[in-house]
């Protein structure tokens, strides 16, 4: 029990410090080391005696050590090169091209409502290539929300839908399907195919119909209020001004199918495509960015601005380093010493004695966990790299198998972090759109709690 109450002050206090804006990496680490001390004094020690330096705070050193020496050289090369191809995607500007391509067909359509829908479900399916919620966010308020504005959606409407398009961490790019693929012990496309796309359809089509109803409710409410947005008028003036600054640095067409080429790759050199040739996912991406510098200089005819071009992926892997692969590495010497001191590991063996509700209850429990630390910390991938470590245990306490808890896991990380305000696409949306972040997840909160429910349903059924 005094191992509950430790990791309860523990994670309070790493709460207050990320909602004061304290760089969250140095307060994952800095509080991992407390539990790890804690932890020893009951007896649990940070390293295996083999490893031991033989001096306690060289120990605690030594632990974070391990786990970077481990983390690095596979999961966090992974993100690094995937973070370096979708910079080197935008420097070239493929990744505008891919948009533009994606925007034509939603110009069709003239039903606002029914845009909304299928603006998030182009936008969740770009969200496989464009692997930064933020970056996609940007782009869609750049180019679809001038479309949805001019159709006489509201500013908060149309937000709350381009908020929400990364809502589902999908695929090979993303970091938290790769460390949930680890964690099961397959490849992430396998995961991703297999455990991933049954869960998933379901939850885009939930959100889809979700924002359609949702969003002309609150627009309704709106105008009944006598708040009424910008004018579809005023709109469509500006609109072929705006889409036109919005793609200007695309590139030609068929720079569109560049981002595609490692999902292709990966898939088409599968176990469940043709096994007769292997390709890892980082041998995938080099692939990808030495056929895109083909392209891209057959295209240019200059040699020097393509060579050029190509520092944005080592400029990408760098600054993804520091973003992500070093808060993931800090978030698991915080799991550590959560599983060190013990206090999770009490919880799940009192949800594993629930017997015929143990697995029930598990999953609230992992779910509750994987929620409120994302909405607390902004980021799903903090949450998900701290606490997924405890999901194989937990599966094993209640005799299932892990894919049980870790798809609806692993998907609610991204659903909680679109009702999260201090999350980084939802600052970014709302401040484009003129919006407070609260205002926008009050919009986006309904949808969000929806596919919580149909994500862990699917789950029920299909794993």
């Amino acid at each position: 029990m005094l191992g509950i109450i430790i990791t309860l002050v523990v994670i309070a206090g790493v709460a207050y410090c990320v909602l004061k804006n304290y760089y969250p990496p140095i307060i994952l680490l800095l509080a991992g080391f407390i539990m790890l001390i804690c932890a020893a004094l009951n007896g649990a020690m940070p390293v295996a005696a083999a490893k031991s330096t033989h001096f306690f705070g060289f120990d605690l050193a030594e632990a974070f050590t391990n786990l970077m020496k481990g983390r690095l050289p596979g999961l966090g090369l992974n993100i690094m090169l995937i973070a370096g191809f979708s910079v080197y995607m935008d420097r070239i500007g493929a990744s505008k091209a891919l948009v533009k391509l994606c925007v034509k067909p939603l110009q069709a359509i003239r039903s606002p409502y029914v845009l909304l829908a299928v603006t998030y479900v182009v936008g969740q399916f770009m969200a496989l290539f464009i692997n930064s919620a933020v970056g996609l966010g940007l782009l869609l308020m750049a180019s679809v929300y001038p479309l949805l504005i001019a159709l006489g959606v509201s500013r908060a409407s149309a937000a709350a839908v381009i908020g929400s398009t990364c809502c589902l961490d999908l695929g090979p790019s993303s970091s938290n399907a790769m460390r949930a693929a680890d964690l099961l012990g397959t490849d992430v496309v396998t995961y991703f195919i297999q455990s991933q796309i049954p869960v998933a359809l379901c939850v885009i089509a939930t959100v889809a119909v979700g924002h359609f109803f949702i969003q002309r409710w609150f627009d309704r409410k709106a105008e009944a209020a006598g708040k009424t947005a910008e004018s579809a008028a005023d709109a469509a003036e500006s609109t072929d001004e705006r889409l036109r600054k919005a793609f200007e640095g695309a590139g030609p067409v068929h720079y569109a199918l560049l981002p595609v080429l490692p999902l292709v790759l990966l898939i088409v050199f599968s176990p469940m495509v043709y096994a007769g040739i292997k390709l890892s996912l980082q041998t995938g991406l080099i692939v990808s960015i030495i056929i895109a510098f083909v392209v891209d200089f057959i295209t240019r005819r200059s040699f020097r601005e393509s060579t050029k071009n190509t520092q944005a992926v080592f400029e990408g892997m760098g600054k993804v380093f520091t973003s992500t692969v070093g808060l993931i590495c800090c978030a698991e010497l915080f799991a550590l010493g959560m599983n060190k001191l013990g206090g999770i590991s009490t919880l799940i063996s009192m949800a594993a004695s629930m017997e015929s509700a143990g697995v029930w209850v598990m999953l609230l429990v992992m779910l509750t966990i994987m929620v409120v630390a994302t909405v607390v910390t902004g980021s799903g991938n903090a949450a998900f790299f701290a606490f997924s470590p405890l999901l194989p245990e937990a599966a094993a306490s209640v005799g299932i198998n892990a894919a049980v808890l870790a798809v609806p896991v692993q998907l609610s990380a991204g659903i909680a972090r679109t009702m999260c305000p201090i999350a980084g696409v939802i600052i970014a949306v709302s401040g484009i759109a003129g919006l407070s972040p609260f205002e926008l997840v009050r919009r986006t909160a309904p949808v969000m709690i929806l596919a919580l429910i149909v994500n862990v349903a699917a789950s029920a059924v299909f794993l």
